[in-house]
């Protein structure tokens, strides 16, 4: 377990997530997946979490270990088509992770995933994070519609509201 890390996490506190990301600019993110969604039947999460505390920073817990957790834990693996989404921001560790369920993910490949995040990642370093988030959700739903178009009417699986943590 890294000190430094650790201290990166206790200094990097939740508020930020909210500073970086007002409620205007969740509304929209919000707005880009509703949006995206029209375009494909998968469906897809964005979840932002300022910093890690408690068992999950001193277990030393990756950012991509606690995508799979939250991944698990708001059921984006239990869609009818197996092509949910999760694309996940840990700010303490300035790091985005893309989980995506079998059905997709055997049709991009990891590959794919870490193109888009690294572009998100781009976007990010120059303090656009917002628009880095909406071009990571369009980059997400041009995969699905590509692999999964809609069919007929499109149920709405999963809340299109990003989750801040």
């Amino acid at each position: 377990m890294s000190i430094k890390r650790i201290v990166r996490h206790l200094v990097e506190h939740h508020w930020r997530a909210r500073q970086i990301f007002p409620q205007a600019a969740l509304d929209r993110i919000e707005r880009a997946i509703r949006q995206g969604e029209t375009t494909h039947s998968g469906q897809v999460r964005f979840v932002v979490e300022g910093a890690l505390d408690g068992r999950p920073l001193f277990r030393n817990q990756p950012a991509r270990e606690r995508a799979l957790d939250l991944f698990s834990h708001l059921r984006i693996w239990d869609t009818a088509h197996n092509n949910g989404v999760l694309i996940y921001l840990l700010l303490a560790d300035r790091d985005v992770e893309i989980i995506a369920d079998r059905g997709i993910d055997a049709k991009v490949g990891a590959a794919g995933w870490e193109a888009i995040c690294r572009a998100m990642e781009s976007e990010f370093r120059s303090g656009q994070f917002e628009r880095g988030v909406i071009a990571g959700i369009a980059a997400v739903s041009r995969e699905l519609a590509r692999h999964f178009p809609p069919q007929g009417p499109n149920a709405n699986e999963l809340p299109d509201a990003p989750v801040v943590m």
